[in-house]
């Protein structure tokens, strides 16, 4: 099946302190979308790239990437305020497609070439991807006002989410058709959605990277740009 990258660039520069959309930040010369296109543009097994970001910075998207050297086909398409209104932008784009599509946050730039691989293979036998590491620190679950300490769960077994998720383009469409019938419905990934509303679809796990890090904090602008050097 045709193998299509989904590139998730709606996020906001909120917790980085900038008035730039943290996806237009500029690091080593580059924007940060600009990196993140280029890792799944040089990939051999990635058929087109299709980057979602809000309408109103379209026309700017669109722009950054006119007169670069792009060997794959790319689609701009408008998204959601929320994460998972941009993946049902993706689905209703690809709604009479055959493919899968390797889900994947913009602040992602430093991804892997072996990373997206493994997920590509591993939708030749599963429908559902997750790619995730260990935590390497206790994780805690507290009580509903925050303050005091519910429950500690064994460490060995708690893995920290990254991306690309990857999906059978209508597994995860069956999964949103259900999760959207549910009043109370709420998400922060879409393995989450999978998981919950497909029950029996198993998801498999593999191996991230540490350095695939998602820019969230002004420190993080800083690491980028040591690990890009690198």
């Amino acid at each position: 099946m045709k193998n299509v990258s989904v590139i998730l660039a709606g996020g906001s520069s909120k917790r980085i302190g900038s008035n730039i959309p943290k996806q237009f930040i500029e690091v080593a010369g580059k924007t940060i979308l600009e990196h993140t296109v280029e890792k799944f543009d040089s990939h051999p097994q990635i058929d087109e790239i299709t980057i979602v970001v809000p309408e109103k910075e379209i026309i700017y998207a669109k722009k950054l990437f006119l007169h670069k050297n792009i060997q794959k086909k790319l689609h701009f398409i408008s998204g959601g305020q929320e994460r998972y209104l941009s993946t049902l932008s993706a689905l209703e784009f690809y709604r009479n497609d055959n493919c899968n599509l390797l889900i994947h946050d913009a602040a992602r730039p430093l991804v892997t070439h072996r990373i997206i691989s493994e997920v590509i293979e591993t939708l030749k036998k599963y429908n559902a991807v997750n790619v995730a590491i260990p935590t390497t620190d206790t994780i805690i679950e507290t009580n509903s006002t925050h303050t005091e300490i519910k429950q500690i769960p064994a460490r060995e077994f708690l893995y920290m989410v990254q991306t690309p998720q990857g999906f059978h383009c209508q597994t995860l469409t069956s999964a949103y058709q259900k999760a959207l019938q549910d009043p109370n419905f709420k998400t922060t990934d879409d393995c989450s959605v999978v998981k919950k509303y497909l029950p029996d679809e198993k998801i498999k796990i593999i191996k991230g990277d540490t350095k695939n890090i998602k820019i969230t904090y002004a420190e993080d602008i800083v690491l980028l740009e040591l690990l890009l050097k690198q």
